[in-house]
């Protein structure tokens, strides 16, 4: 994609992530475009309009440049150590955050839930992660997984593109609701191994009518 075309996203995807109680003063959304990441600037999500330009810096930057969120040493750290991560989102879901803070898992118990992994890692540090070494231990315990939960500090999500990043940070707090309120209500279930792989057959398909459909929703109240 062309880079106007990706700052399009990003900015459909600030207010997406903002409309649907994602975000609030605080959070970030980039993505790759060859070698260099977009990310969107450090103001309120909700906030910003089409005047509003991503932020530019190198993949293979030593130092960040004035005025870019000091969070972009996450998006940095997980592009150098995950070649298949093409956008990330950052936000603050309350749910999966109250969960991730009181040592509860967040497992797959309905089927697009499977397009979280079988578990959600959780990066046991609360602290702000503004530094490349932090941010470096954060891709680490992110791994290969689809989601990460940062112990009282919100969540990574990441994808192929922008809308892949968004959708599964909404899906992060869906399944975080769905868990809460089963282990309130009785004992929950899991997806089996072979459940998990039937709706990962169409992950790719559900994530970009997920989406489509966030998007219209936060177009149609902006």
């Amino acid at each position: 994609m062309k880079s106007r075309e990706v700052e399009a996203d990003l900015l459909d995807a600030a207010l997406t992530t903002a409309h649907s109680g994602l975000v609030t003063a605080f959070g970030h959304v980039s993505a790759l475009v060859g070698e260099r990441l977009l990310i969107t600037p450090p103001r309120p999500l909700g906030s910003l309009t089409l005047s509003d330009r991503a932020m530019t810096l190198d993949r293979a930057a030593e130092e960040l440049p004035e005025g870019t969120p000091k969070e972009a040493w996450i998006h940095l750290a997980i592009y150098r150590a995950r070649p298949d991560v093409r956008a990330i989102c950052r936000a603050q879901p309350e749910t999966a955050t109250a969960l991730a803070s009181a040592n509860v898992p967040i497992r797959p118990l309905h089927g697009q839930g499977a397009f979280l992994g079988p578990e959600v890692p959780v990066f046991d540090d609360p602290r702000l992660v503004r530094d490349e070494d932090r941010a470096e231990q954060l891709a680490e315990a992110l791994g290969d997984a689809p989601a990460l939960l940062m112990r009282g500090n919100g969540a990574v999500t990441v994808g192929a593109d922008v809308g892949q990043a968004v959708a599964r940070m909404w899906l992060l707090e869906t399944s975080a609701r769905i868990n809460a309120q089963a282990a309130a209500a009785g004992r929950p279930r899991a997806l089996s191994t072979n459940e998990q792989a039937a709706w990962l057959a169409a992950e790719t398909e559900l994530l970009n009518r997920l989406w489509a459909h966030l998007r219209s929703g936060a177009k149609g109240q902006s």
